[in-house]
Parts: structure tokens; C-alpha cells; sequence
């Protein structure tokens, strides 16, 4: 594991061969939900071993439709990742879109996350950079594994060695994404490889306005990337994935999070042979 992932994870009792997990909302719907998820999946590392980051967005940008859910407000909703933070003593994950939220987002978590869409966005990866926190770099749908190279020399030539990249997917006609497992191999190569589990089973550009998913396979998905040796796991997770306000579709049942972490679990130890 990477000094700075130890330094992220030194008040966590883990695993050292566990693969760490990002997991959480997509977006913060409200307090008591993020609370309560935060509780359960906190509650599920601790006892697994398994170095935990907590996940919300707190502002959603990229939606399909113009009345989708964006957010209950910025302030608002940093003010709850905070506590979650200060109560479970975790290091939080959340989504920046512009080089101005970067500044904004910084104060309240440890690691800011960049959209798929926006991974080639030079502003945006310097401003990220320069806030010293990690910087987690989804890959984007239409580029190669190879390619992400670039997003990592941006960052760590604005002078932040603390990357993370995540493969969630990729273009699959119209409607569909697949995942190509040589990428986690090839991005390890510049930096640690987290698999994002539920996006890559998205099914965007519905006519419905509304992105689809297939979250039959997300165990699938994620028992693959195990055994590829990703990283890191990303699972958006929701005690009612039907009634979420952004990306129900291709979340994880909540209730379903923990038996899948011990196979995964159980898998990692096959894997490296512990």
C-alpha cells in the first residue's frame, strides 16, 4: 500500500493485504441517510478489516436530464460529510466538477474525486492537485487505460504525488459500457487502481432521461477486479435503491453490501495467498 494510503487509513485497525473500499450514496439525499449508511458500512469494515472511505457526492453535475437531483445545497451538504468524518473518525470521498469547487469541497474531505467526463480537464486537475489532498481520477469512458498516464503527470507535476485512478467502464455503443480488465494492470503502472463496481454497470443515454443499470452484476464485476488484484473497490450503496435520487439504477441494496465484502474478502486472501 502506498505511504500515502497508510497515512489516509493510520486510525483504522485493517488488513494490510485487504483491498480498501470507497462506498457510500451517490449523492447526499439528507442527514439521516447519509448517517445511517455511514453507520452500516463503518460498522461492516470494522469488523472485515477493511480500510474504509466514506462516499457522497455533494453536489451532482453531470445528470441527463435537467430535472434530475442535483444536491440539497453545497454548504449543506459538506456540513454533513463533516460529521460523518468527525463521528466514525473516516476519510471522505467527494466529486469536484470546476476548478473553483476544488477550494470549496478541500476543507471538509480528504480525497476529491474527478468524474469520468472530466479527466482530461487540465484546470480542474492542477486546481485538485494543488489542494494537497488526493486526488482520485475516474477514467474516462472514451479513453485507454495507457492514456491516463497524462492525468497523472498533470497532478504530480503541479506537485502532488497522491493519486488514485478508477476504471468505472467503458463506451460500449449508445446505451451500454464494458469493462476491460487489462486496464487495472496497465494504470497500476502510474498509480494505485480502485474499480468502480456500480457505474460500470450503468446504461446511460436511455430515451427515458433517466441513466439504466444491471446491478444483477455487480458481484460479478467486483469478483473480477479482486482477482485482476485491483486496489480498491467502489460501490455505491442505498437502503432503497429504487427510491434514490440519482443513480438507482446501478446501486447496491445495502443490506446485500456485506455478504458481498466477505466474498471479496475471502477472494483477496485466495489471491495473495494469506
Amino acid at each position: 500500500m502506498e505511504t500515502f494510503l497508510k497515512e489516509l487509513f493510520k486510525d483504522q485497525q485493517y488488513n494490510e493485504q485487504s483491498f480498501f473500499l470507497m462506498a457510500g450514496p451517490c449523492v447526499v439525499e439528507s442527514e439521516e441517510m447519509v448517517m445511517s449508511i455511514a453507520d452500516k458500512v463503518y460498522t461492516i469494515c470494522k469488523c472485515l478489516k477493511i480500510p474504509y472511505i466514506f462516499k457522497a457526492s455533494y453536489r451532482k453535475a453531470n445528470r441527463t436530464s435537467a430535472t434530475s437531483f442535483t444536491g440539497i445545497g453545497d454548504e449543506a451538504a459538506l456540513k454533513i460529510l463533516q460529521k460523518v468524518k468527525i463521528k466514525y473518525n473516516l476519510p471522505i470521498v467527494t466529486d469536484i466538477h470546476t476548478a473553483e469547487e476544488a477550494a470549496i469541497a478541500a476543507p471538509y474531505v480528504d480525497v476529491l474525486q474527478i468524474p469520468a467526463f472530466l479527466c482530461r480537464q487540465t484546470d480542474l486537475l492542477i486546481a485538485a492537485a494543488k489542494t494537497d489532498k488526493i486526488i482520485n481520477v475516474k477514467k474516462g469512458q472514451f479513453v485507454s487505460g495507457e492514456a491516463m498516464q497524462f492525468a497523472v503527470t498533470k497532478i504530480k507535476n503541479a506537485g502532488n504525488d497522491k493519486v488514485l485512478l478508477t476504471e468505472r467502464g467503458t463506451t460500449f455503443g449508445y446505451q451500454d459500457l464494458v469493462v476491460d480488465y487489462r486496464n487495472l494492470p496497465i494504470m497500476q503502472h502510474y498509480a494505485p487502481v480502485v474499480m468502480d463496481v456500480t457505474h460500470s454497470l450503468q446504461q446511460p443515454n436511455q430515451t427515458s432521461g433517466i441513466t439504466g443499470g444491471n446491478p444483477k452484476m455487480i458481484g460479478t464485476i467486483a469478483k473480477a477486479a479482486i482477482a485482476v488484484g485491483a486496489d480498491g473497490i467502489f460501490i455505491e450503496t442505498h437502503p432503497d435503491p429504487a427510491n434514490a435520487k440519482s443513480d438507482g439504477a446501478n446501486m447496491l441494496k445495502l443490506d446485500l453490501l456485506e455478504n458481498l465484502l466477505i466474498q471479496l474478502t475471502q477472494l483477496r486472501n485466495v489471491v495473495t495467498g494469506k
